[in-house]
């Protein structure tokens, strides 16, 4: 995180890099509790990330709203990202109904694009969670306006899942693509095939269990 990104976050910045760690934290916890050993993980990896400055601005300005850090906290749902891989399907709805145990914070709102994928292929567990502010977030000296809760969203997909939608967004800022629809359309045929491989794995798994 850039100097600038840090000075936009002004005095917030402290407060949501408190949260990322929250998340975190009790990510590792759940994933520790639910694994059986070091071996059987139940995630491949957990990557998180505070969105940057710019890309708040951004997206502040195509919703016609201020781009203020304050507007940004309060409109914005990905302020803080986190993305969970799994190595099997099962294992996404797992950690999602881990997520829903917590007190510490609200679901306000799911999408679920792996039982509904968007036209494209794309396939993920989208949760978005609403923690409340609370003091023993807020350093001492803290003199910005208060603020009630701060957005995470917390995508939770397999490994495959992940690839294909690594490769896909590689592929969509080329320039000059011949053949758009039919690019368009073997992406769409490999995010199939690379579900259905995701449900027989899933399969197999349970028969091994």
């Amino acid at each position: 995180m850039s100097e600038i990104d840090k000075e936009y976050y002004g005095q917030y910045w402290s407060i949501i890099k408190k949260i990322e760690k929250m998340v975190l934290d009790y990510l590792e916890s759940i994933l520790e509790s639910l694994s059986t050993d070091e071996e059987h993980a139940l995630a491949e990896h957990v990557r998180s990330r505070i969105k940057r400055s710019e890309s708040l601005i951004e997206k502040l300005e195509r919703k016609g709203l201020t781009t203020d850090v304050n507007s940004a906290i309060k409109n914005i749902t990905d302020v803080v990202g986190v993305r969970v891989c799994t190595h099997f399907v099962g294992d996404v709805y797992t950690i999602f109904d881990a997520l829903k145990e917590s007190e510490r914070w609200e679901i306000v709102k799911v999408k679920d694009y792996i039982s509904m994928p968007k036209e494209n292929g794309y396939r993920s567990l989208h949760v978005i969670l609403s923690i409340p502010i609370t003091e023993d977030l807020i350093d001492d000296g803290f003199s910005g306006d208060r603020i009630e809760d701060v957005k995470v969203e917390i995508q939770l997909r397999t490994i495959a899942m992940d690839s294909w939608a690594s490769l896909e967004h590689q592929m969509k800022y080329k320039k000059d693509i011949n053949n758009t629809e039919l690019i368009i359309s073997e992406l769409k045929r490999c995010a199939d095939e690379m579900a259905s491989t995701d449900l027989t794995m899933q399969a197999i798994r349970e028969m091994i269990v």
